[in-house]
């Protein structure tokens, strides 16, 4: 079956996701922070939306040394920090935070609960996190389709096991479980994942909402 958009060059999703997660958290311009950050394409849409410090963390240091050179050659080197560190044992002061957001890496994290706890940990009162994957809700709706269509064939073409590995982390069930194996009392899983490509929901994707102040202290 041929796909009319199947060659087109898709738009770059991470100002889409940046802005949902600052209308959805609404956070105070203090500490925020990139959870399993990669390059940092997440953080730089972030820094165009406050005058937030923003601390880019992930294990991978080549990545975090990427990020912090183009944060130099953008002239955001003065409120953009690369720390290398896992979400198990985030490199974080107790309630050093205003805001958490991770997209796309929770589905990789070695222990999900483990690493939902420790972003409770670093969140000051009042402080939120937004931890899941998706491309952004006013993201065009073709290429939200396009995109999940070119994902699952890259899926399906790893074979059976790496299709059922992706679809056992993409469920309500698994962030709920998360959610409470971590502790949390008052949280939000929204979203839906494997949706048709059809779908108006598809490619909205899966997060886990919370903030500090409304579960256990």
């Amino acid at each position: 079956m041929a796909y009319p958009e199947a060659e087109r060059k898709l738009p770059d999703f991470y100002a889409y996701v940046a802005r949902d997660m600052v209308d959805v958290c609404r956070p105070r311009n203090g500490v925020w922070v990139d959870l399993g950050c990669g390059d940092g394409p997440v953080a730089f849409a972030l820094a165009q939306l406050s005058q937030a410090v923003i601390v880019l963390v992930d294990p991978n240091r080549d990545a975090l040394a990427r990020a912090a050179r183009r944060a130099e050659e953008l002239g955001l080197a003065g409120r953009m920090v690369a720390v290398a560190g896992a979400a198990e044992d985030l490199p974080l002061a107790d309630a050093s935070t205003d805001l958490i957001v991770s997209r796309g890496s929770i589905f990789f994290w070695d222990d999900q609960p483990a690493g939902v706890r420790e972003v409770y940990r670093v969140l000051r009162p009042g402080g939120a996190a937004r931890l899941g994957g998706g491309l952004g809700r006013t993201y065009p709706m073709w290429a939200r389709r396009e995109f999940i269509r070119r994902r699952r064939e890259g899926v399906r073409r790893r074979g059976k096991r790496a299709v059922r590995a992706f679809r056992e982390v993409r469920t309500r069930e698994a962030f709920q479980g998360w959610a409470e194996d971590a502790g949390l009392t008052d949280f939000e899983v929204s979203g839906e994942a494997a949706l048709p490509a059809d779908d108006p929901s598809t490619g909205l994707g899966l997060w886990l909402t919370f903030e500090k102040g409304r579960e256990r202290a």
